[in-house]
């Protein structure tokens, strides 16, 4: 049995007119709140490494995207906590813009460079594959999929080593019986899918934390009645990111890959 994953995307930065965006205050209290309750985060490594866990409150904390700003609001405050964490990056759009993604924010939002990612590796956080494209891999023929998801992992580890290809988090948590063979077949040893994830290795659960969970402890680590709506809450959230998914096919047959913005 695996501990409770959360799954932020942004902290801080401007607002959007998604969910996504949690406020870098709420975002401060609440890993504030966990470690003075005596929450600890594990790594990626020991994630992978261990399949029970006897340690109460430990949670595995996840970035989804990869968002510049969390090298600005985020991984510091957590480093100063003795807290960890894994971001799950689109490999395509490191050091580039969001134009894989409908635009919710006036302007386009700037994701980590290469050097962002691996000076904060050395730091103790650990990174992993978000699909290099960020297309909802079960509506993609095969041949498609499986160049999508090779092709993150080989960029990964030829940049941070082979550690960091171990794991991903399917674009959007869509994943079926195929896609998770696919994974399997690319080199993945786990894989990530949403909220009602069947807890198989290739789909694992995670709950998101989106702008409305501004409780000290998020609803992906309450056991109350509070913990269960919101779960739910979170589930319906993502299933609607289903729109998201359609307006990208309309948008990439013709749009090429962004101009970098800072690809060293």
């Amino acid at each position: 049995m695996y501990p409770p994953v959360l799954c932020y995307h942004r902290i801080g930065g401007p607002l959007e007119l998604g969910v996504t965006r949690v406020g870098r205050s709420v975002f401060a209290r609440q890993m504030t709140a966990l470690a003075r309750a005596g929450w600890k985060t594990l790594s990626l490594t020991d994630f992978v490494a261990r399949t029970t866990y006897d340690a109460r409150r430990t949670f595995f904390l996840t970035f989804d995207d990869g968002y510049a700003s969390l090298a600005e609001h985020a991984y510091p405050l957590l480093a100063d906590l003795g807290f960890t964490a894994t971001t799950f990056l689109i490999t395509d759009y490191v050091g580039r813009t969001n134009t894989w993604d409908v635009r919710y924010t006036w302007n386009r939002l700037v994701h980590l460079t290469w050097n962002e990612v691996e000076r904060w590796r050395a730091r103790g956080f650990d990174f992993g594959s978000h699909g290099a494209t960020h297309r909802r891999l079960t509506w993609l023929d095969d041949a498609v999929v499986q160049a999508d998801l090779s092709s993150s992992r080989e960029m990964l580890g030829a940049r941070l080593g082979t550690d960091a290809g171990r794991v991903i988090a399917y674009p959007f948590g869509a994943v079926d019986a195929r896609i998770a063979q696919q994974a399997e077949a690319a080199g993945y040893e786990l894989g990530f899918g949403g909220v009602k994830a069947t807890g198989d290795r290739f789909n694992l659960a995670r709950v998101p934390v989106y702008f409305w969970d501004r409780w000290d402890v998020p609803f992906g680590l309450r056991e109350d009645a509070f913990g269960s709506t919101g779960r739910l809450i979170a589930h319906a959230a993502n299933r609607c990111a289903v729109g998201t998914s359609v307006m990208q096919l309309f948008r990439r047959r013709s749009a090429p890959l962004p101009e970098s913005v800072a690809d060293a």
